[in-house]
């Protein structure tokens, strides 16, 4: 790392919801790699679990990078090994198990946001909150064709059918989209059980006026609050303003509650 950039702080939550007997959600914090991200499980009982916890349980070996690309590197080389980890665990049980994965990516004063799934990357950025991932859905392709409006996916019958997990096809496919870091910007991963009973301009408004924890226990309560038909999980990652250390390594990181 050859560049000073911003120090940051981050937290993460996560939580069964109302309805689920499980949490099958998961979610990895590790500033001194400059990797964050979140997981959902899908499967059934137990398997969803397995699946989550796979992908973080290899990224979390990701170690100290030399450089943006190797971090990049190390990333897509321990997905690619919980992904055939997953693939291996479904056809020894015979059923479809997978996860999608939402991640941030951090270095040098740059980002990079990847994904395979529904989970979300949002940034919040001089008071405007922008989605950075786009969702691998069924609806999404249907908003993408121009064949239903936003009001209509909003209430779509199959608006929780997934397109791309990691573990369900032969070859795992992620999108990425990259930029540059700047002081202030908030960025906010979350499973789909945030985003089903929070609107964006709630997310907004809830970073925008408080630390990332006060932030991340706001929106969890919202969810709860308005019955958590799903499980839910929220990593923020806010990059402080001022220049008083290094990204990564340099900043604070702390987890939430955990509710199985």
């Amino acid at each position: 790392m050859k560049d000073a950039t911003l120090p940051f702080e981050s937290y993460g939550v996560s939580h069964k919801g109302c309805v689920r007997q499980l949490n099958e959600d998961s979610y990895l914090m590790e500033p001194q790699s400059g990797l964050w991200l979140v997981a959902d499980g899908m499967g059934g009982h137990d398997a969803g679990e397995v699946a989550s916890a796979s992908i973080v349980e290899h990224l979390a070996t990701v170690g100290i990078a030399s450089s943006a690309p190797d971090l990049r590197a190390r990333f897509e080389d321990r997905l690619s090994r919980a992904h055939a980890e997953i693939r291996g665990i479904s056809e020894a049980r015979g059923v479809t198990i997978g996860s999608t994965v939402a991640a941030l990516l951090a270095m040098d004063g740059r980002f990079a946001c990847l994904w395979s799934g529904d989970s979300r990357v949002y940034l919040v950025r001089n008071g405007a909150i922008s989605q950075i991932s786009r969702d691998h859905t069924e609806v999404q392709e249907l908003l993408d064709r121009g064949m239903i409006s936003p009001t209509e996916a909003r209430t779509w019958p199959r608006r929780n059918v997934i397109t791309r997990a990691v573990g369900v096809s032969d070859e795992i496919v992620v999108d990425f989209q990259q930029g540059e870091i700047l002081p202030g910007d908030v960025f906010v991963l979350s499973t789909d059980g945030l985003t089903a009973h929070v609107t964006d301009a709630e997310i907004e408004a809830a970073v925008a006026s408080a630390a990332p924890k006060a932030a991340c226990e706001k929106l969890l309560a919202a969810v709860l609050a308005r019955g958590g038909t799903d499980n839910v999980t929220i990593v923020l990652v806010r990059i402080r303003d001022g220049h008083n250390g290094r990204f990564p390594g340099s900043g604070l990181s702390v987890s939430g509650s955990r509710d199985r």
